[in-house]
């Protein structure tokens, strides 16, 4: 032994063994590591909403935030006010506030003025919708002509006519505090479509245009449209008026290019339907077409398929296939593609609505406008392509209480249409609040309203779309990429 510690490498050896053994045993005996777990986006409610309507003049305006009793005592109010420019006086008008969720607000906006803007902050933002509605008799603008008020974004696609074959007019607003410089460009059946006088406009805060799309494109008879922002965001919307005794209405925001898009809210009243379909990227397509009816789902006969260039836009006409029928038609193809369709009325003089692609409402969805007064009434056409849905419907009326709620199942690669009759002693208008129940498969559709006068049928449509309840927060974690060039 005392050879081996006097030898300069035994000794190294004996310290070796002493401290493997040490961190053996320590090994042996660590507690097990906790597990890290990986933070997870937070579930929180809407606290804030900005929307836009844009153009109400001559028009019916509803606001309506469902009641949330988890959030009944959090203070809230919604402030209707004309669009203008941070720190600019109030004009002549006074705003609007509304400050009880669960009671639809309506009011007739008189001839004139630009769009108004709703804010809605607390306990009225959670859920909170908004449209305006028109009706006229006579007229190039004849018929019902209805939006959802919008809130501003970086980009929207709308689908339908071009200039070429209606008056399509372009409303842009930006109620924020930075300017919008935005772009656009249009997809006609002849391919990419670029303004002459150049394709871009910057909208100051508190400002809004309104363009003529025959100024930037006029040659286009179908078309989609692309807004988008290179900064700033900004509210869009398009209108189409396509002559005397021809109709009037505005163009849904289309959901953005995908592989598969579902167009709901199709009504089952009788007259034209006409698809319109566009590819913005740089590949052919095959458009794969199924229609979504109240006896099954599949393709129709002789038009299964629409090509569709690269760049461009094409329509199809579906009016055999499932005029007169309650329908969604889903859509699949090799590359992302956006698309709309054009509902035609029936009668003398003929009115029109669009109806686009839309997202499921998995978090339910809200309509501020609907209504059965006279001869007008107000239809749900709900749609479940890839699963049987259950949702939970409700009606929210200007005064009293409100009814109980109504389920309403949808089997399985099926579309079913509901008259919805207003609470019983209600005056004026009411809405509508959409949820699916727990376990529903994924459930898509619209509201329809109708009007028959002695012309003709007068119809808008309004795709459900997802409400603006809860909003998924980001987790914030250690990360050193964030501060780091």
């Amino acid at each position: 032994m005392r050879r081996l510690i006097e030898n300069r490498f035994g000794l190294l050896a004996l310290v070796l063994v002493a401290l493997g053994a040490l961190y053996g045993v320590a090994f042996v005996s660590r507690p097990a590591p906790a597990a890290q777990a990986r933070p997870q986006a937070v579930k929180v409610p809407v606290e804030s909403v900005t929307a836009v309507c844009p153009a109400p003049s001559g028009s019916r305006v509803s606001v309506v935030t469902p009641a949330d009793p988890e959030r009944a005592q959090t203070p809230g109010s919604a402030t209707l006010s004309a669009i203008r420019a941070p720190g600019e006086e109030k004009g002549g008008g006074k705003d609007d506030v509304i400050d009880r969720p669960g009671l639809l607000w309506q009011r007739e906006i008189a001839a004139g003025g630009g769009p108004l803007v709703v804010d809605a902050t607390g306990s009225m933002a959670a859920g909170l919708e908004s449209a305006q509605t028109a009706r006229e008799t006579s007229g190039t603008q004849r018929g019902l002509a209805g939006v959802r008020c919008v809130e501003p974004g970086a980009e929207s696609w709308f689908v339908g006519p071009g200039p070429a074959a209606a008056e399509m007019t372009l409303y842009l607003a930006n109620p924020d505090s930075a300017p919008a410089n935005v772009s656009f460009m249009v997809y006609s059946g002849e391919g990419p479509v670029l303004s002459e006088r150049g394709n871009g406009v910057v909208v100051k805060p508190g400002q809004h245009r309104v363009i003529r799309l025959r100024d930037l494109a006029p040659s286009p008879l179908i078309m989609a449209l692309q807004v988008s922002t290179r900064s700033g965001r900004v509210a869009a919307a398009v209108k189409a008026v396509l002559g005397e005794g021809r109709g009037v209405d505005w163009l849904p925001v289309a959901a953005a290019p995908a592989t598969r898009v579902v167009v709901p809210g199709i009504p089952g009243t009788a007259g034209q339907r006409e698809l319109y379909v566009a590819a913005p990227g740089e590949q052919d397509t095959v458009v794969r077409i199924k229609a979504v009816l109240e006896d099954g789902s599949y393709a129709l006969k002789n038009k299964e398929t629409i090509e569709v260039p690269a760049g461009s836009a094409a329509s199809l006409d579906l009016s055999t296939g499932i005029g007169g029928q309650p329908a969604a038609l889903v859509l699949e193809s090799d590359v992302p593609i956006v698309a709309g369709m054009k509902i035609t009325g029936t009668g003398a003089r003929q009115d029109v609505a669009f109806a686009a692609g839309a997202a499921s409402v998995d978090l339910g969805s809200v309509v501020a406008d609907g209504r059965a007064e006279g001869k007008q009434t107000s239809w749900l056409v709900l749609s479940a392509p890839f699963g049987a849905a259950t949702v939970e419907v409700r009606l929210l009326p200007t005064k009293g209480e409100a009814p109980a709620p109504v389920e309403v199942k949808v089997p399985a690669a099926r579309t079913k249409e509901i008259r919805l009759t207003p609470p019983k002693g209600a005056k004026g208008g009411f809405s509508v609040v959409v949820r699916p129940m727990p376990g529903s498969g994924p459930v898509y559709g619209g509201r329809v309203l109708d009007e028959s006068v002695k012309d003709g049928q007068m119809v808008t449509t309004q795709p459900l779309a997802m409400a603006r309840t809860w909003a998924l927060v980001p987790p914030t974690v250690d990360a050193p990429g964030v501060v780091l060039p």
